[in-house]
């Protein structure tokens, strides 16, 4: 049987049963597995609070490694340096309650189980059982063979459905042109794609990356320019296809609970701590300028949802819309607090309400957003995840009259990177914005 008629016309029996899910389901199994096995470790020397808590940290350090992620091809022998390191380092930390025969155990079990797992991962998907479709974008001599590799070896866990790309495949393909890369959102809806291997596509790579931005359900692994030669990414976090390495994108915008609870107990404790002085900032604006202190104005944040935003007013008409140039404040303290940025301390209510979040892209008015989305390339994607009171862009001096096209590649690359690390990195290094603020302006006084 020729490859193209195996491919356009399998047998029955190769079939899948699942024609999705096989990673959702790999992404419970090994959690679970390395559950099972450490708190086996703890019942089997004694079920203990401290056995316990000895568990959840090594679990904590499994997952916060990254040797969870499912992979299309699980190789325990690399991982077993971190699950040495998930076994001993809790121990250290938890000598004086921990004992020798609970590490042991521990360790036995973890590295027992979690292979266990890869097996029957892939007896399962050889089986045609946890098969997910995949696409190809890159009808090119590589995606060809890719193509050809996961007809052969479904232990991969992917099924090829066919190719999308300007050029059509060659006759020995086997699989169809589902279409072009401007058509991908489209093709994954129609065929349930749940992976998509990118493969050196004829479209240049700025056409590709707002088309790749877009997808919603389907994961993106990227075969890297000059594959042939090694790279510094940690082998935990590649992967690959009988040899051809695969570089996975990650989800856009990390973790949106992981952001949300941290946006609450954060912002709950700087609004407190900053109460005073927003109260002494807004008695004063009142006693010089009268009232109103703040005002209100619409603002996009996630998904172009315009939210309301709080700022401390510091012009007597505070709403120009339309203006980008804003005019001098009028009065000592009004320009003091632009320039410290103190006059944006009200949004802290704006991150409690979930409308804005502590750290992101900048929120902008309305109509300067549609006017930079029609001439800035890759303005709206910073619109995927909420707008912050700060940002990575703000910290690195992109606020103000600065290029709108630097902003958009500091927004985008948070969101791409976004982790929590990088919020914390943000907000420490916005404490100094004030004083920042504050000297930058008097030199433009001067």
């Amino acid at each position: 049987m020729s490859f193209r008629t195996a491919v356009t016309h399998p047998p029955a029996q190769c079939e899948p049963v699942v024609a999705s899910g096989g990673f959702r389901a790999a992404s419970a199994l090994i959690p679970m597995g390395d559950a099972v096995a450490v708190l086996v470790a703890a019942g089997v020397t004694g079920w203990t609070w401290t056995a316990i808590a000895y568990a959840a940290a090594v679990l904590t350090v499994l997952r916060s490694s990254g040797t969870q992620r499912v992979r299309i091809s699980p190789r325990f022998g690399e991982e077993l340096p971190w699950f040495a390191l998930a076994v001993a380092v809790p121990a250290v930390l938890m000598r004086p309650w921990v004992g020798v025969a609970l590490v042991v155990a521990t360790g036995v079990a973890a590295v027992t189980v979690r292979p266990a797992c890869y097996a029957a991962l892939r007896a399962a998907r050889r089986r045609h059982r946890l098969a997910e479709p995949t696409v190809i974008i890159g009808t090119g001599t590589l995606g060809i063979e890719l193509a050809r590799t996961l007809f052969a070896h479904p232990e991969f866990g992917l099924r090829a459905v066919g190719f999308v790309d300007h050029l059509p495949p060659g006759p020995a393909a086997g699989l169809p042109l589902l279409g072009t890369p401007a058509e991908l959102s489209a093709v994954v809806a129609r065929h349930q794609v749940r992976h998509l291997v990118v493969c050196f596509p004829a479209v240049s790579d700025a056409q590709l990356v707002p088309i790749l931005r877009a997808r919603r359900a389907a994961r993106v692994h990227v075969v890297p320019r000059l594959y042939e030669l090694g790279t510094t990414i940690p082998p935990r976090y590649r992967d690959e296809i009988h040899g051809i390495p695969l570089v996975t994108l990650r989800s856009p915008g990390g973790n949106r609970f992981v952001k949300r609870v941290f946006d609450l107990v954060a912002g709950t404790v700087l609004l407190v701590v900053l109460s005073p002085l927003l109260a002494i900032l807004m008695a004063a604006l009142l006693v010089r300028h009268g009232s109103p202190v703040l005002f209100r104005q619409s603002r996009l944040s996630r998904d172009g949802e315009c939210v309301p935003v709080l700022k401390l007013r510091t012009l007597d008409d505070p709403a120009p819309d339309t203006s980008w140039a804003v005019p001098e404040p009028g009065s000592r303290l009004r320009w003091w607090l632009r320039a410290t940025h103190f006059d944006e301390l009200p949004q802290l209510w704006c991150v409690l309400r979930g409308d804005l979040s502590l750290v992101g892209p900048r929120p902008e008015r309305p109509y300067f957003a549609a006017r930079f989305a029609t001439a800035v390339p890759g303005y709206a994607d910073r619109h995927r995840v909420p707008a912050g009171l700060t940002g990575w862009a703000q910290v690195h001096g992109m606020h103000g009259d600065t290029s709108i096209r630097q902003r958009v590649r500091f927004d985008n690359a948070y969101v791409e990177h976004w982790s929590l690390w990088t919020d914390l990195v943000v907000l420490v290094r916005t404490l100094g914005t004030p004083l920042a603020g504050l000297r930058r302006s008097e030199g433009e006084r001067q």
